[in-house]
């Protein structure tokens, strides 16, 4: 009969799961901001939109790709930012 080791599972501090839970929070709602002006934009100001903003390319495509940016560029800062418990 082959014996295991118990796997050691790592304990999470409530102080850290909060903070790091606020933290995402925070950011969520910063990115949902980010989100509703492109919603607002295309819904009210669809002639803003579709004026050309940088090289010729309408300010659609550039803030849609700037959605993007913005969404990896939160998930590392939420990575970078984020404590672990020890």
């Amino acid at each position: 009969m082959e014996f295991k080791a118990p796997v050691a599972k790592e304990r999470e501090d409530a102080a850290m799961v909060a903070y790091n839970t606020r933290l995402g929070v925070i950011l969520f709602v910063v990115y949902v901001l980010f989100y509703g002006g492109f919603m607002a934009l295309s819904a009210f100001w669809p002639e803003v939109m579709s004026r050309p903003f940088l090289r010729g390319v309408n300010l659609a495509v550039v803030y849609g790709f700037a959605l993007i940016g913005a969404a990896l560029v939160l998930a590392l800062l939420y990575m970078k930012l984020c404590r672990k418990s020890p």
